[in-house]
């Protein structure tokens, strides 16, 4: 039972789909379902939106979010309204959204709900204490496309990843994209005391820090297009380079044209989900001897996998999981659905 292990260590979890129909509701249909049954109060509540009947990019059919009795639920209030269980409006937050303010409930009758949360991290982070506050031991944030900002240790305490066919017809493809992004979340942080302390600085006050002999602060807010000064101000003594917000290719790109100190380059984020790096990039640079380290690293509890693509192929459900244990040694892969 996934639910447990989990149980006993967090109060706060994410689960966050590496694209559209990778299972995601299923593995968190299947978490409330254990919940409910190993009689464990749990908050929901999600980054952006979900649990909708049909999805609204792809226009498939996707499965909804079934709530059960003395679950408690953070949505927008016009979703709150359309509920088909039954609900005790508990607190109307200040935080708004397009489809109205956060209302917080508790479900008294199951049914079907779709979520839609705050849109920043500021907001969950408040939301997560107040449903907390209001009764949940374990709060649950279900990841948006495109949006892993949820599975930040400044918001939650552990990660799933939930992964599936969607992601390729080549299964092997499919995995190694899967091991990439499994391997962001498990990047390892700064452990050197005095470098920690001077990320953490530039990070806060979002300058970009290039240290060697030297500490030097850019004034620049994003290193979006500021490579071309990094790799300029870049000598033989630079070992680290710490980036205050996204890590594009761009970036990385404009700092090996602009020094050929670059193969001894470490850089430096607050976490792994302000990386935006595909993966052959990524293993391209790591080839020219860049790595790169975080100041908060994520907790990937699990990894959830489905097996069926919605476009109708899909992998050996058995080879599928076995595969990829075999990168995650210590994580585990379940298939949520057998």
């Amino acid at each position: 039972m996934l639910i447990e292990p989990i149980w006993k260590q967090y109060e706060s979890l994410s689960i966050v789909g590496m694209e559209k129909n990778a299972g995601k509701t299923v593995t968190l249909n299947a978490l409330l379902d254990q919940a409910y049954h190993a009689k464990r109060v749990i908050g929901l509540t999600s980054i952006g939106r979900d649990g909708e009947r049909k999805d609204l990019v792809t226009a498939t059919q996707k499965p909804s979010v079934f709530v059960t009795e003395g679950t408690y639920v953070a949505t927008a209030e016009s979703l709150f309204l359309k509920a088909e269980g039954q609900l005790e409006i508990l607190e109307i937050t200040d935080f708004n959204t397009s489809m109205g303010k956060i209302v917080i409930g508790k479900v008294i009758l199951s049914g079907e709900i779709e979520i839609a949360g705050p849109c920043s991290n500021d907001q969950l982070i408040l939301l997560i204490e107040k449903l907390k506050s209001h009764g949940a031991n374990l709060v649950i944030v279900d990841g948006a496309i495109d949006r892993k900002s949820s599975a930040s240790p400044s918001v939650t305490q552990g990660t799933i990843l939930a992964t599936g066919a969607v992601l390729s017809r080549d299964m092997q493809k499919g995995i190694m994209q899967t091991v990439y992004q499994g391997r962001l979340f498990q990047l390892e942080a700064i452990s050197e005391t005095s470098i920690r302390a001077i990320a953490v600085e530039a990070i806060r006050s979002q300058r970009i820090g290039i240290i060697g002999d030297q500490v030097m602060y850019l004034e620049s807010k994003t290193a979006l297009n500021a490579g071309h000064l990094i790799g300029g101000h870049m000598d033989e003594h630079t070992s680290h380079v710490v980036i205050p917000g996204a890590l594009v290719k761009k970036t990385v790109e404009d700092i090996i044209k602009n020094t050929k100190y670059y193969g001894q380059l470490t850089l430096v984020v607050k976490d792994a989900t302000r990386i935006f790096i595909d993966y052959k990039d990524w293993m391209y640079y790591e080839k020219l001897g860049i790595r790169v380290l975080v100041c908060d690293p994520i907790n990937l509890v699990a990894i959830t996998i489905n097996p069926s693509s919605p476009s109708g192929y899909y992998y050996d459900p058995k080879v599928y999981q076995k595969q990829l244990q075999f990168y995650f040694k210590d994580i585990p892969v379940i298939d949520v659905l057998s």
